[in-house]
């Protein structure tokens, strides 16, 4: 039987995506198959840009599109009844396949009344699903009447307790039952009160109905969430689709970035340059050519704010002169094109709404930060009473990773600023306050780009590898390290302006815990700099590597995948010890095989001998360790296999941690489990350094990047 929840709300616009995504995000972390579904599609035209946000969320059961849908509006308009039971026919088999369902109510796209929640409740108590309730923290006529793009006035706490009232009583006369309620989209200065409020409010009315279920005594659990200026501006690409509009010039990826007011640049040259804000749209006549390349310049320059972009307005097509400029100008600044004029231009932007879709990473990354930050994880899952399991799967395991590393809250320096997934993890880290960091670049060209992509890492350092004071600093530090090999002052000041020795040096002088690096270079050449100067651990002999392989149910680990390519017997044994110290640090119980092409006493030759030579030297340098080897894959991860060639080993058939005899050997093995088993491969993790330093794929996505980031700090926290 699936936990499930539905979300719904009284009204429009109140975000209730963000609760929605809170809460698979929250679910996803403790049940190990989380579907998605939604009663009522907003749409018959066009994709449901909420339904495709959740389904991609990771952690949730693959459910096609289609299969996620109950009914359209067309049909609940035809025959209320006859939708009703197609959607729980329709519901009952995504249930099926899951064990727990967020289920998406309605969004007042259509009929806009309170008949829409008593549909919403009638849903949900035929369903057999709690309601998460959202009331809406802000005055829906508010917007448009700014030039802040999705402002609207704050709701009093009085106003959404009387909200609250209505809400829950209507919910109460259908026997829908209440789990809790958020006020989303509160005013920030009055939390407290809020909850307070709307906590009574829900508590009175639930006892006012008369309804068998209802307690007046009972604690409502209430949650709010403040409004964000960030989740409700649209974006670039959203004022495109409402002006009808085309682009003209500029990076079409920067037109994922949320514009926060609007300008109308109708005046002289002067009073625009004075008028333009942060992150605004600006509204140019096309006629007006002076107008547009002195907005540009302005953008351009480091006196004035950076700007969304410009909407040309009213069609007129500009000079070939003008378009050759701009076009030598090589501006990423988005330029769009529209027929409509300045009056309606205007209104389409200001009655644009802010969308939490798939395309915007700092709205999912606010979304989910909002909603980790105000509301009680625990409880939200006590109350949906999801058991523990002992299955653990690949997003489990990163949220761990995430929630280790968020307590240890370390520092970590990036030292690829110019590329943009390290920009984009950065931006989720500091968000998800997962840890703090240092990203190497020249400031003025990081925080311009992090702008134009819509990132907000203003929380981050950025450190030029080439600044006077470090370099000097590091260069005598790096000289004194490497004195013994000739090395000169003016030869360590060359060598330390290396972004790799530079983050390095930051590392060994304690200016930051630990370094990520890789995404842009070498293995060798992230990892030579930690070998010269942080160096290994007193106790070990070698530094190595491990891949955490995150399979469908459980974690295991690979080593050495990366780092030594025919390691000796010692060695193999020191790679065994330091990656079963790896496995403890991430909560993995550490059982090592030390794999070979034969088990046991089966096998002989000098590849067999090296392996059971260095089975040897584990037991005796860690005798605390269950260790079995030589023994062949499918001996230690199949129990059958296990019984019949290694009967009574505590290891066979249950291994944690596989010891590859070779490099060759550990890294085609971990590449034919990740493709072919569709493991989730998080590393390579550096192990034996006295300090963290990390190496990324230089195919690496901005998740393993956070990932690593997060290992890293948890390994500088247990240093």
């Amino acid at each position: 039987m699936a936990h499930s929840i539905y979300i719904c709300s009284a009204e429009g616009n109140t975000g209730k995506s963000t609760v929605a995504l809170g809460t698979l995000d929250t679910l996803a972390r403790r049940a190990t198959r989380v579907g998605v579904f939604r009663p009522v599609a907003r749409s018959t035209d066009e994709r449901d840009y909420v339904l495709d946000l959740l389904l991609a969320h990771d952690g949730v059961v693959p459910i096609e599109y289609d299969e996620a849908i109950g009914v359209d509006y067309e049909t609940v308009h035809a025959d209320p009844e006859a939708a009703l039971a197609t959607i729980v026919q329709r519901f009952k088999a995504v249930e099926a396949k899951c064990d727990a369902v967020v289920i998406v109510g309605t969004d007042y796209t259509d009929v806009g009344s309170p008949t829409e929640l008593w549909f919403n409740a009638r849903i949900a108590a035929n369903l057999g699903t709690p309601v998460l309730l959202v009331i809406g923290g802000r005055v829906p006529e508010g917007r448009g009447r700014s030039e802040q793009l999705g402002f609207a006035e704050p709701r009093t706490p009085d106003e959404l307790a009387q909200l609250t009232e209505l809400a829950v009583g209507e919910l109460a006369r259908e026997h829908a039952t209440l789990l809790g309620i958020v006020a989303n989209r509160a005013d920030p200065d009055r939390l407290d009160e809020i909850v307070g409020s709307v906590r009574t409010a829900a508590r009175i009315e639930a006892g006012a109905t008369g309804a068998e279920t209802a307690d007046p005594s009972r604690v409502v659990h209430v949650w709010a969430i403040p409004e964000d200026r960030y989740l409700v501006a649209p974006s670039m690409r959203t004022i495109m689709r409402a002006v009808d509009g085309e682009l003209l010039s500029g990076d079409d990826e920067l037109l994922n970035r949320e514009a926060l007011g609007v300008v109308i640049a109708a005046m002289s040259m002067e009073n625009i340059l004075t008028r333009l804000i942060e992150g605004s749209v600006v509204v140019i006549p096309g006629d007006r050519s002076e107008a547009l390349l002195g907005v540009l310049t302005a953008h351009a320059s480091a006196t004035f704010p950076s700007i969304s972009g410009i909407v040309l307005n009213g069609g007129f097509p500009l000079s070939e002169t003008i378009e050759r400029l701009i076009e030598g100008l090589r501006a990423k600044l988005p330029i769009i094109r529209t027929q409509l004029g300045s009056y309606a231009t205007a209104i389409a932007i200001t009655q644009a709404r802010g969308k939490l879709a798939a395309e915007s990473q700092r709205k999912r990354d606010t979304a989910l930060a909002l909603f980790e930050q105000h509301v009680d994880a625990a409880a939200l899952l006590e109350l949906l009473d999801v058991a523990t399991t002992d299955v653990v799967t690949p997003i489990m395991f990163e949220y761990q990773l995430l929630e280790r590393a968020r307590q240890a809250r370390k520092h970590i320096v990036l030292p690829e600023g110019d590329d943009d997934r390290i920009l984009r993890a950065a931006a989720t880290l500091l968000k998800r306050e997962v840890a703090d960091l240092t990203i190497l670049g020249e400031e003025i060209e990081v925080r311009a780009r992090a702008i134009g992509l819509g990132l907000d890492i203003s929380r981050a350092k950025v450190v030029s590898s080439h600044d006077a004071v470090y370099v000097t600093k590091f260069a005598e530090a790096y000289r004194e390290r490497r004195a013994h090999k000739g090395v000169t002052l003016e030869q360590a000041r060359e060598k330390v302006t290396d972004v790799s020795y530079f983050g390095t040096m930051m590392v060994e002088l304690g200016l930051a815990d630990g370094m990520v690096s890789g995404a842009a270079h070498t293995t060798a050449h992230t990892i030579r700099p930690a070998f010269e100067v942080i160096k290994t651990r007193p106790d070990v002999g070698v530094v190595s590597s491990v891949f955490l392989m995150a399979l469908a149910d459980r974690v295991l680990v690979y080593g050495d995948c990366a780092v030594v390519p025919d390691p000796t017997a010692e060695q193999l044994a020191d790679i065994a010890v330091s990656s079963a110290r790896t496995a403890a640090q991430f909560g993995i119980e550490p059982r090592i095989a030390m794999l070979s092409y034969s088990t046991g006493e089966s096998g002989s030759g000098v590849d067999v001998d090296k392996v059971r030579q260095a089975t040897a030297l584990v037991r005796e340098r860690a005798p605390e360790l269950a260790v079995e080897g030589p023994i062949q894959y499918d001996a230690a991860v199949d129990a059958a296999v296990a019984r019949t060639k290694l009967p009574g080993s505590d290891v066979a058939g249950r291994a944690t941690v596989f010891i590859f005899p070779d490099l060759n050997t550990g890294n085609n093995t971990y590449k034919a489990v990740q493709r072919s088993a569709g493991a989730v491969a998080i590393g390579p993790v550096l192990q034996g350094l006295r300090k963290p330093v990390n190496d990324l794929s230089r195919g690496a996505l901005v998740q393993d990047i956070v990932n690593t980031v997060a290992i890293t700090a948890i390994q500088a926290a247990e240093a």
